[in-house]
This record gives C-alpha cells, structure tokens and sequence, in this order.
C-alpha cells in the first residue's frame, strides 16, 4: 500500500532531489510537542485491548467518516457520557470498518492507517469485509506481544520526545507514575487551562471550586485566581510541560485595567457573565498567560476558530471530542493587537498561532509572525493536516515569514500509532517544496538539506524548549 514516491512531485528531476532529501530525515527521531495521547498507556505499560481500541474506536478522524455515512457511534463502540450500552465486541467493529474502508480513498486518515498497517504489523492489503476477521487476527496476535506494549511502541516509533495536554484540574498521576517506574522514554505534559479559564465550559463553576481546591488557594479576587494558575504552572513544569495551550472560539485578547478587570471577574465568579463578557474574560486570560509565561517560560499555544461540539445530539449523548468541532472564520489582526501591543517585540518567548482558516495565512499570519518577535506560527493543524493543507501552508506563509518564523511539524493526535505517518507526510510534503525551490533556482541543495532537517526536527525542539 506504500509507494517509495509516495507524496512526491511528479517531474523527474524534482522527484529525485525530493528523494535525496527525504533519505536525510526520514529517519530522524520524532518531536511531538503537542498532541493527546494518553499518559496512562506510558504509565503502566498494559497491552492494547484489541485492534478496534487501538485505530477506531478513539479516533474521531475515523468514526466521523464513518458516521457521515450514517453508522451509528454505538455501533463502533463509542462511549456514551451516561454508561449507556454500545458495542463493546471489537470484532465486529472492526468488521464494520474494514467494510466501509472505501469511504476513507484519498484521505488523509487512508494514508496515516495504510503506514501503520503495513510499518507496524507487515498487512499490505486493503482490508475489506472478507479478509476483515484476517487482519484483525493478524493485529491481535500481534498486540498480545511485549513488542507491541506502549513503551515498546514508543521506542520502536522513534520517538524523541511526545507531549500530552493535561487541564489545571488533573493531578498528573499519570506523569509521576512514568517518572518512579524508572523508563527513559521522555513523556512529558502541557498546560490547557480552559475548563477554568472559559466562563461558558461545562461545569466552569464546579470547576473553578476544584481548581482553588487542588491549588490550595482563595480564588475569592482576581489575584487569588491568577495565584492559582502560577502554583499549577510551576506543578505542570515539574513534570517536563515546556508549554501551555489555548483553545479558544476566537483568538481576541484584551488588556483590562485592574479596576475593569476585577468587576469582569465578580460577574465570571458568580457564574452571571453575558456571553459578551465571556469572551472578554477569556480574551483577558490569554494576556495573562502570556504575561505568567513571560516569568515561568512556558511557550504559549493559541488554538482558536474551531466551533466545538456543533452537532448537539452527538454532545449531549457521547460529549466532546467526537468529530464534531467545525472551522470557523479568524480573525487574527485586530483580534491579537492588545496583546502585541503589550508584548509583541519579546524577545524570550514565543506564541505559537494556529488557524483553521486557511484565509489568514497570507494576508494575516505570515505578516504578522513576520514582523513581531513574539510570534511564530504552527503547522497546517486539524482538517489541514493533510498533503494538500501543508502544501498550500508553505505556498502561502514561506514568501512572508521564511521558515524560521515557524515551528515545524507537530501531530496533535489521539491516535497514536499514527504519529509516525504524520510526520512522515510532513517530510515528505516538505522535501518535495523545498525540492522545488532548488530546481527553480532559488534555493541551494545544500542548503535545501538543511531546512529539511530543521523542518522535521530542529525548529519544533527549539520552539517548544525541548
């Protein structure tokens, strides 16, 4: 199912110095800096259940499709929020799946499944419904092995370095029982702070009692509160976050004065907040992590313009994360101008902007981490994380911000044995840009041998401090 030339441009000569560089990285260790495997697999080392555990039933990028075709999420053995019954037999899941493997031609979801498939356990056919209960044995076996455990995964993946993203709430028991089981795999967390950051999440108030709680701090003032995140922080950072990361609706930020600020937040702590002043306490809160992280050097990740949750019946029945989340419109230059203007020429930190509207890339993003010390911008993420959306990523942003004003790739998956067929689309994607810049004369091959090291590697370990 894996082409050498896979992703490659077709002209000859561009194809074979996409060759050549490719051969330089393709076996570079693996930066992931940003994603959402589970620590708890890290932690205590258990095999994965079954083949459907492993690739279905936790990927929303998988049942998703599967459920736009009408298959039900029951059906694939995903969790209802109220315990309520689903399919719990991972064969016939898996059955289901490979039966409908055609709605997944010319997916990005195709590719990540087809390398795991065939990298991981040798299968180099298209499953299907007669040779479903075949594979599935095949991948069974195979994950009953100690080879196949997470730790060893995680080695044989090559991987460097994954990050995981924890909220303020989490006792990161998971990360401690890694650390004193004395593996040297490095898994280390993030910070996400919006269950108690966003005045509109589920349960914001039960939230903010826990977060005083597991802080040990009167949230009771605006000051109380900001202590509270600073104690969190310095907790997270002892256990290797070198991060923080934002998922915001939008990506507004505010400046408040003390006197503003203090009222916006009596109104957010008594849970009366208008949606309008909602959105101003968040905008406020991403000043104020930029402001912790100015002291405590945690890189600053800003996730906006994802409509999260949009199909109602799906969130009430399963909740979040469900393939439900839908790109809106961003806005990024008038939205970031109270925070740039507070600290747009930093020098000693780095904001990393994400997008899902592929609209801002040129006439916003890249001019602006093109100019203000303080930014740089993320990958193609999410719906683009794609051979298309990375290509029209460079297309777009390198004429403005270079390369140097970006952070690499990073895979922000769930899924975890896809994570070296992500990245190995992204080098492949970028070797075939840069191969071209070399063949229109615009780029040197040697230094063309460079950026793609620096691309699959170097920039990622230094934006995130890794």
């Amino acid at each position: 199912m894996l082409h050498p030339d896979r992703l490659f441009p077709a002209d000859p000569a561009t194809r074979e110095l996409a060759r050549r560089l490719h051969q330089g990285v393709r076996d570079l260790p693996i930066v992931s800096p940003h994603g959402h495997t589970d620590p708890r697999w890290f932690a205590y080392d258990e095999p994965f259940a079954d083949p459907a555990t492993l690739f279905v039933v936790p990927d929303h990028y998988v049942f998703r499709m599967l459920m736009s075709q009408g298959i039900r999420l029951e059906d694939l053995g995903v969790p209802r929020r109220n315990g309520g019954p689903v399919e719990t037999d991972g064969r016939k899941i898996w059955r289901l799946f490979c039966a409908n493997w055609k709605l997944f031609r010319g997916t990005p979801s195709r590719m990540w499944l087809s390398h795991a498939f065939e990298t991981l356990f040798g299968i180099t056919e298209a499953p299907n419904a007669a040779n479903a209960d075949r594979l599935y044995d095949t991948i069974d076996a195979a994950l009953k092995t100690p080879a196949f455990r997470p730790r060893a995964l995680f080695e044989r993946m090559n991987i460097e370095v994954i990050a995981t993203t924890e909220s303020p709430l989490d006792d990161l028991s998971h990360h401690a029982a890694i650390r004193a089981s004395g593996w040297t795999g490095r898994v280390i967390t993030a910070y996400r702070p919006d269950p108690v950051v966003d005045p509109e999440a589920c349960g914001f108030l039960d939230n903010l009692t826990a977060f005083a709680a597991i802080a040990d701090v009167d949230i009771g003032d605006f000051g109380g509160y900001l202590e509270a995140h600073r104690r969190r922080r310095a907790f997270f950072r002892t256990m290797g976050a070198t991060s923080t990361d934002h998922g915001h609706p939008t990506a507004a930020t505010a400046d408040l004065s003390k006197v503003e600020v203090d009222a916006l937040w009596a109104k957010v702590r008594r849970g009366v907040a208008t949606a309008t002043e909602a959105e101003l306490f968040r905008a406020q809160m991403l000043t104020e992590m930029v402001r912790m992280s100015l002291d405590d050097g945690l890189v600053v990740q800003i996730h906006p313009g994802s409509f999260r949750n949009h199909n109602a019946g799906v969130f009430e029945t399963f909740g979040p994360d469900k393939g439900g989340d839908i790109p809106t419109r961003t806005d990024y230059v008038r939205a970031l101008k109270p925070l740039l203007d507070r600290f747009g020429n930093a020098r000693d930190l780095s904001v990393i902007l994400f997008t899902l509207d592929e609209t801002a890339y040129a006439r916003e993003l890249a001019p602006l981490a093109g100019h203000y010390p303080l930014l740089k911008l993320g990958p193609a993420w999410w719906f683009h994380d794609s051979p298309e959306g990375m290509r029209r990523y460079r297309e777009q942003v390198t004429e403005t911000a270079g390369f140097y004003n970006t952070v690499g790739f990073n895979d922000d998956t769930r899924a975890f044995p896809s994570i070296p067929a992500r990245h190995d689309v992204s080098r492949r994607i970028d070797c075939g840009f840069l191969a071209e810049l070399v063949v229109t004369h615009r780029l040197d091959e040697d230094e063309a041998h460079e950026l793609a090291r620096e691309l699959a590697h170097d920039l990622a370990a230094a934006a995130y401090r890794l």
